[in-house]
């Protein structure tokens, strides 16, 4: 067991400390690629029943700590239950992922409601408070949302999309009523995020995944303005504590992102230069990312390179490893071992 008096490595990490060797979690660590985890899914119904279920969700996040030993674990849950619990009709049909009913005008907007909201996401909170009392100190305790541009996509698409026409066409044609969904969407997800810090929360990651599809002056209104009043609430109600975005494919607008926000880490894409992001946002900013999750599926040479390539472009500056996205089904835990085991040699 490491010193327990020291801060657990991800937070030394996120205060801007660069460490001999960086602390590691992954996106999705706890998921499909585990046999433990399929056992725990199997037995609990419906996806969303599983995230509404402490004892189940505490359990398959702890699963990959207790295999790996990585600095940190994430909640297991998922963005959409904060659109669920505002009384939206969110279900999750296997190997098509999520179905939502379409929010397109104002009549459908008015189906959400704070009523209610927070018993629902009450038992999300529950399972914080489990992991907490689970965890060695030295390993963080990360809570998550999913960021009002890309839970919005979601809402206004009633899926996942490749061309995002429904949602840009009502940021672009009535941003109007799009402002009113991301200002409920804000409200919502900043009295979820409290409610996880509350429970033991030490750091929280905003997830927008679908911030790359927007052109410039939308990204700004859309993707950095949102953010940046959540994060200056969360930090304002809860003074230290350490928040992560995730811009995935925003590419040069990671910098207007990280510097206009007020996060603390940036976690990077796959597809973003580290060197770059070393030069630009170092040490202002501590880095996360950004192996290519496919690495993990492929494994061998190629991962090894790979994962020497980040250790050698970060080394001096405050660095979180992680991948570029979440681990895919497919991964091999022992590749995910071999991982581990290269980081930490």
């Amino acid at each position: 067991m490491r010193d327990p008096v020291l801060l657990p490595p991800l937070l030394r990490a996120l205060n801007g400390e660069p460490l001999a060797t960086p602390p590691v979690w992954l996106m999705r660590q706890a998921g499909r690629y585990l046999a433990e985890y399929r056992a725990v899914r199997a037995s609990a119904g419906d996806f969303l029943d599983l995230c509404h279920s402490p004892d189940k969700a505490a359990e398959v996040t702890l699963q990959p700590i207790r295999r790996y030993g990585f600095d940190a674990a994430i909640l297991f849950s998922d963005i959409l239950v904060v659109p669920d619990s505002l009384g939206q009709k969110v279900t999750f049909a296997e190997g098509e992922g999520p179905r939502l009913t379409p929010i397109r005008t104002s009549e459908d907007l008015a189906v959400l409601s704070k009523i209610g909201f927070q018993d629902k996401v009450r038992t999300v909170w529950r399972t914080v408070s489990l992991l907490r009392e689970a965890l060695d100190p030295n390993v963080a305790l990360i809570g998550f949302a999913g960021s009002p541009w890309t839970v919005a996509t979601y809402m206004v698409e009633g899926r996942g999309s490749k061309d995002y026409i429904a949602v840009k066409k009502m940021a672009y044609g009535d941003p109007g009523l799009f402002a009113r969904l991301i200002e409920i969407l804000s409200d919502a997800t900043f009295d979820y995020l409290i409610g996880q810090v509350d429970a033991g929360a030490q750091v929280l990651q905003l997830f927008d995944s679908w911030a790359g599809v927007l052109p410039e002056d939308q990204f700004r209104r859309w993707v950095i303005e949102p953010t940046k009043a959540l994060v200056q609430r969360l930090k304002a109600a809860r003074p230290g504590i350490k928040i992560i975005g995730f811009p995935k494919g925003a590419g040069v607008l990671a910098e207007d992102y990280a510097n206009e926000t007020g996060v603390d880490g940036i976690s990077l894409d796959s597809s973003q230069k580290l060197s770059w992001a070393v030069e630009t946002l170092s040490p202002r900013f501590t880095l996360q990312g950004n192996l290519d999750p496919i690495l993990l599926v492929s494994g061998g040479p190629a991962l090894d390179r790979a994962v020497d390539h980040i250790l050698e472009v970060t080394k001096g500056v405050p660095f979180i490893f992680n991948l570029g996205h979440g681990i895919v089904p497919e991964t091999p835990p022992e590749n995910v071992a071999a991982l581990m085991k290269r980081i930490r040699k």
